[in-house]
């Protein structure tokens, strides 16, 4: 009688499995340079809503708008202490930046890591590798939603540049390559593998052809329920309480709190993974100037509504602060309101101002609060950065610097959300 086959030596059964966690690794590492842990399962894990409420860490850190700019981001993580140091503040990233140094610290990321650079897909691997490794080691990353999160998923990409367009390019050859060898194994895959592809328009009229194929894979891998928006966007808060400090991308308003913030987290959620259709038009409190990352009263200038944003944490049960990312603070991280609004968008990105990172850091249960800065002996490698990017700005015969669609366009109108065949 033969002998009963080793419990970890995989069958012939568990080949088409096999393949498809193959092809995923191998396009993983190919857009990213980054291994994910394996699942011990084939299927995909069922949707769960986005986590909104959480206690007091023993340190908490908070980090502004990333822009697609990876040797920036990763300087701000190493200056909050969450990846390895490393020699040089500019330094390319490698494996060791995806391990988390910070023991049991929780990170909260305030949003818009997407536009103005080329680096978009990278960050996002880089910090959902990042959080598995911080979940591994008792601490926590959280990345929240920002506007320009929004406006992606919502085929709104004024602010892709050309570098960005050929990342989502790049990325979508890997991919396609990945669902050819998952096709190999036919139908024995369960669930059968979806062509993103499938619907998504191959022209684009206003923009060069050059531009094309990027523009089209950017909608397919950020339209709702796209694999990108899917998996790396739809778990992500749009708020998030932790302790007694608030963390939204633009801020909240009475209404936004009435509503519900468990309900606001989970309604983007669903809209992301494509629960309303490839179409679905985003949850109206995250659209419009007001909206909670749209949102500028309690983070422009110093003149602020003070009355007003005490009485919105006075509806958050044990809330303190209110912390927010989205609008540039050039003098660097500030407070203003008795400390009741925290401003934490430097404009770090190369793309978005090139400002020297900063980090929040607030401990021993929100009662110490303090900004880490650049030392002097990296800030002079940001400064030199600027200087070298203003003198090749490139300018129009107006005299104006184009940014962002404005380079790819024939003409002098933009796009805004592009349509998408169900």
């Amino acid at each position: 009688m033969a002998a009963a086959p080793s419990p970890s030596v995989p069958a012939c059964g568990d080949l088409p499995a096999a393949v498809s966690a193959f092809a995923d690794a191998f396009v993983d590492f190919a857009v990213s340079g980054i291994f994910f842990p394996t699942s011990s399962s084939s299927s995909p894990p069922a949707p769960t809503s986005p986590t909104t409420f959480l206690p007091s860490p023993s340190r908490l850190v908070a980090i502004g708008d990333l822009h697609g700019d990876l040797p920036k981001s990763l300087s701000a993580l190493r200056l909050a202490g969450l990846v390895p140091p490393s020699s040089s503040p500019d330094s390319s990233p490698s494996s060791s930046a995806a391990s988390w140094a910070a023991g049991p610290t929780l990170a909260v990321q305030l949003g818009d890591i997407l536009d103005r650079g080329g680096d978009e897909l990278r960050l996002l691997y880089l910090l959902r590798r990042l959080a598995l490794s911080a979940e591994a080691r008792g601490g926590a990353l959280f990345p929240i939603l920002g506007n320009h999160e929004v406006m992606n998923v919502s085929g709104d990409f004024r602010f892709a540049t050309p570098q960005g367009l050929q990342e989502f390019s790049a990325w979508a050859g890997w991919y396609r390559a990945g669902l050819a060898i998952k096709r190999r194994c036919g139908e024995h895959l369960d669930p059968q593998p979806r062509n993103p592809f499938l619907g998504v328009p191959k022209s684009f009229p206003g923009v060069k052809p050059e531009f094309w194929d990027g523009m089209r894979s950017r909608l397919a891998a950020l339209r709702p329920d796209g694999p990108i928006a899917r998996r790396f966007l739809a778990d992500l808060p749009t708020v998030l309480v932790v302790g007694d400090s608030v963390f939204v991308h633009g801020g909240l308003l009475e209404a936004n709190v009435e509503y519900g913030l468990e309900r606001i987290n989970a309604e983007v959620s669903e809209w992301i993974r494509g629960e309303g259709g490839d179409n679905g038009r985003a949850p109206e409190y995250v659209r419009g100037r007001d909206a909670v990352v749209w949102l500028r009263r309690f983070s422009d200038g110093f003149d602020c509504d003070c009355k007003r944003l005490e009485g919105v944490l006075e509806m958050i049960p044990g809330a303190r602060r209110m912390v927010m990312g989205h609008t540039i603070q050039t003098v660097g991280i500030n407070a203003v309101c008795s400390a009741q609004a925290v401003r934490v968008d430097v404009g770090l990105s190369r793309g978005c101002g090139n400002g020297l990172p900063e980090v929040l850091e607030i401990n021993a249960g929100g009662t110490e609060v303090r900004v880490i800065t650049t030392p002097p002996s990296e800030a002079w490698m940001y400064r030199k950065q600027e200087v070298e990017k203003a003198a090749a700005a490139v300018t129009e015969k107006t005299g104006e610097v184009k940014d962002g669609l404005a380079l790819l366009v024939r003409e002098s109108h933009g796009l805004k959300e592009v349509g998408v065949k169900a």
